[in-house]
């Protein structure tokens, strides 16, 4: 049997409902909070809003079930409630349907995870599928009348997702919708033309556009779309209210229901079949959609002379870039012993003490200097911009660039990436970094769009000559990936299965956590099965004293200084930080004969100390 949806969209077009999460922001569901626990919450908050869009003319009202996944709900410790959610949420929309009184369908709404996939992330399909399946059977437990699959830019993602939902529905319709930049390709890179075989292929029965930046660009994207779909597939169009914009504490959208309303009619002229709004449109935009539809009014263009794109599928990877060149620095790491110390930026504007310190180093002969980025999640100034002010007066000290996904998202780690190799900044460590909740602001809001393998696969992949979606970028780049490892840690299982999966993700050298003797690397190395096969340096940090080296080992994640060393320093007394610089020497030259370098982490500042050090090893 036909599903009753397909055979209402033979019919004629279907008006879709508008946003869900605007109406609960505006009426006091903060962000932050979890919209989808609403369902449990306050249903008669969600119910109120589904009847107000059918009151508004809407004849498909979706599920408030966009976020009911595992790792969206795992923020919330309500990763065990994914079915329980996605059931309600299916049966508040049915109830509000019942109460209006009108023959509307209930769509199941399903969001991507929000952590990203295998090669770009650490999230394995086969998790992904599972994961959606679980919401996919709530929402058929609630009684919908179809799923919509919507704001996906990844295909492989959206394509998990249909999997999952065929796999315990082969009746439903299922809608598949993606979003699209202004440039007509989703963030990883695909076009429409891409796009729309894949997902007709894999089941979908409507395909089509969500979200984005506004009407006018998703107009220009259904173009593709529509040619891509070449009348075998109907198509659906759901854009946000244009662009947000922060006005008085709360985030406002700047289309209005007038010219929202016009969008819809230009999108039917062109022979979409399903139209709604997503971010910022409300029942009044719905309802003005509903009277301009109903006026059969010809449809005006939103921008007058506006050009329609015809959109590419983006090139191969390497196909047509040059190999980049190796990085001098993995050179001079397998030619000689390199030492590297590292700076702290300044927590102030002035950058002088740090400048000095860094002088200092290169005047004495060191190789290299590493610089941290706000380490502990304290804040500090930028790395990039401290790297660049060093490069710029010491060119021949190499920077190691401390670079974490913490603070950036997936667009802001690939644009300073590119920035860091314009300014000639060539080597990056690798890090995911300390959560905000061990520094200056513990409610800040991490990124972690990746953590640091997807980074070192980011930098390999620019490597290559593309960026993360496989686009161009012009050149290969000819970056050092370098990836940490702490050898101390307290459970070494984890430990060394993040290392290998660095190493299997790219990584290029390692740089260790500081150690204070070197049968802890061993140990460690002897646990992976040997040498991990690229260059190693390894981290000292100087003990100043008895009561420092107490400090560091009970109250700094990480690091462990053994009993045998607090007991030195504790007969040491007041002669603790020449105990501490005899430890280091005595460390530093068993390195010589067993890793490609060191780095010395001057204590509280103190480079002359670090000095010391490698005066006497």
């Amino acid at each position: 049997m036909r599903a009753p949806l397909l055979d209402r969209l033979a019919q004629g077009p279907i008006l879709a409902d508008g946003a869900m999460g605007t109406l609960l922001y505006e009426r006091g569901v903060p962000f932050g909070h979890c919209f989808d626990q609403a369902n449990l919450t306050n249903p008669d908050l969600v119910e109120a809003i589904h009847r107000e869009y059918l009151a508004a003319g809407a004849e498909l009202i979706e599920t408030n079930t966009f976020g009911a996944n595992h790792l969206r709900l795992l923020a919330y410790g309500l990763e065990n409630e994914v079915r329980v959610i996605a059931r309600q949420g299916a049966r508040v929309a049915r109830a509000a349907r019942e109460i209006a009184g009108v023959p509307a369908f209930v769509a199941g709404s399903i969001g991507p995870l929000g952590k990203a996939l295998l090669p770009f992330g650490q999230i394995a399909v086969s998790d992904a599928e599972r994961w959606f399946q679980v919401t996919a059977e709530g929402l058929i437990e609630g009684g919908v009348d179809c799923f919509i699959l919507e704001t996906f830019q990844d295909l492989n993602e959206i394509l998990a997702a249909l999997r999952a939902v065929r796999r315990v529905s082969i009746d439903l319709p299922v809608i598949a919708q993606m979003t699209f930049g202004v440039d007509g390709k989703t963030l990883y890179g695909h076009a429409p033309a891409l796009a729309v075989p894949a997902l007709k292929q894999a089941g979908a029965d409507v395909v089509g556009v969500n979200c984005g930046v506004g009407p006018q660009a998703t107009l220009e994207v259904l173009e593709e779309m529509m040619l891509a779909a070449g009348g075998a597939l109907p198509v659906s169009a759901m854009p946000n209210a244009g662009l947000p914009h922060l006005h008085g504490g709360r985030f406002n959208y700047l289309a209005s229901p007038e010219y929202f309303a016009e969008f819809a009619a230009r999108a039917l002229e062109i022979g979409v079949r399903l139209v709604g709004g997503c971010c910022g449109t409300t029942p009044a935009h719905v309802r003005a959609m509903r009277e301009r539809l109903a006026s059969r009014l010809p449809a005006e263009k939103l921008t007058p002379g506006a050009e329609v794109r015809v959109l590419e599928q983006p090139p191969a990877p390497g196909d047509s870039e040059p190999a980049g060149s190796e990085a001098p620095f993995l050179a001079q790491l397998r030619q000689k012993f390199v030492v590297s110390v590292e700076l702290d930026p300044p927590r102030g504007v002035s950058t002088k003490k740090v400048m000095e310190g860094a002088q200092l180093m290169a005047r004495r002969g060191v190789d290299a200097v590493n610089i941290a980025d706000s380490p502990m999640a304290r804040i500090r100034m930028s790395a990039l911009a401290l790297a660049y002010e060093v490069h710029a007066q010491l060119p021949a000290l190499e920077i190691i660039l401390h670079f974490t996904t913490r603070d950036r998202n997936l667009m802001g780690l690939q644009s300073d990436l590119l920035g860091c190799h314009a300014l000639g900044l060539r080597n990056i460590l690798c890090l995911t970094g300390d959560p905000p909740s061990l520094g200056d602001y513990p409610n800040a809001t991490a990124v972690y769009d990746t953590d640091s393998m997807g980074l070192i696969r980011i930098v390999g992949q620019m490597n290559r000559g593309t960026d993360l979606a496989g686009n161009s970028i012009g050149a290969c780049t000819s970056f050092a990936m370098g990836c940490g490892v702490n050898p101390t840690a307290e459970d070494l299982e984890v430990e060394l299965d993040r290392f290998r999966r660095k190493l299997d993700a790219g990584a290029q050298f390692v740089m260790t956590q500081p150690v204070y003797e070197l049968e802890s690397w061993e140990r460690f190395l002897g646990r992976l099965g040997g040498s991990p096969g690229i260059p190693i340096l390894v981290g000292i940090l100087p003990l100043q004293s008895f009561r420092h080296a107490e400090f560091l080992h009970n109250e700094v994640p990480g690091i462990q200084v053994p009993d045998w060393i607090r007991g030195r320093l504790h007969a040491a007394g007041n002669e603790g930080q020449r105990a501490g610089v005899e430890l280091a020497r005595e460390l530093l030259s068993k390195c010589r004969s067993s890793s490609n370098g060191v780095y010395l982490m001057p204590s509280f500042g103190r480079y002359e100390n670090c000095l010391d050090v490698l005066e006497g090893s």
